[in-house]
């Protein structure tokens, strides 16, 4: 009975520390420095062959709709009840038409969404500078009014140069993505090296 009792009574285990942790993954780290690597050199080559870059991105969003559109459909099938069953229905065909449209003809998709990144970044852009406005009592407000003056800028220029921008603009942020992702990845497996060198 006190066996019992004590089992109960003994405090739960404690979760592993943050250098536990990383002493565990000490073997792995070149797993992530091969991983950044590969992500640095899909970046470079994304941003050498901007064009197909550009048609890949357009294919993967396009698969990303045709996922989402189908999930519509069957969920709706799964309430059928429910008063809102043909919107779900609507909503999932217009998901699943837009990303046909992205298999079909990929540049006119790059086009659409090149058309829509121009527009977000012009409106995050001015959003940016009226904040900047409202905190003029901080010293970094420049900043910030300077960071909105350049994405409102960038989505100008996209639009200024649209439709022929949408042969490369997606292509160059995938590439700049797939860079900052592998670099980041790289750190981490060299910083993992380093805190464990002396384990």
């Amino acid at each position: 009975m006190s066996n019992a009792s004590e089992a109960n009574s003994a405090p739960p285990a404690r979760p592993a520390s943050l250098g536990q942790s990383i002493r565990q993954l000490s073997d792995k780290w070149g797993w992530f420095v091969a991983l950044g690597a590969l992500l640095v050199t899909g970046g470079l080559a994304a941003l050498l062959t901007v064009v197909p870059a550009t048609i890949v991105s357009a294919l993967w969003v396009g698969a990303i709709l045709l996922a989402y559109g189908v999930f519509e459909v069957v969920a709706a099938f799964q309430f059928k009840d429910w008063g809102r069953f043909f919107l779900w229905i609507v909503m999932g065909g217009v998901y699943i038409a837009a990303g046909a449209i992205a298999f079909v003809n990929p540049l006119l998709a790059a086009a659409s969404l090149t058309l829509l990144i121009g527009i977000v970044l012009i409106i995050s852009g001015g959003v940016r500078v009226y904040l900047a406005t409202q905190m003029k009592d901080t010293g970094s407000w420049w900043l910030v009014a300077l960071s909105g003056a350049v994405t409102g800028l960038l989505g100008a220029l996209i639009l200024l140069q649209w439709p022929a921008s949408s042969l490369y603009v997606l292509g160059i942020f995938l590439g700049i993505d797939m860079l900052f992702a592998g670099m980041g990845w790289i750190s981490t497996g060299l910083a993992i090296r380093r805190l464990t060198d002396g384990r």
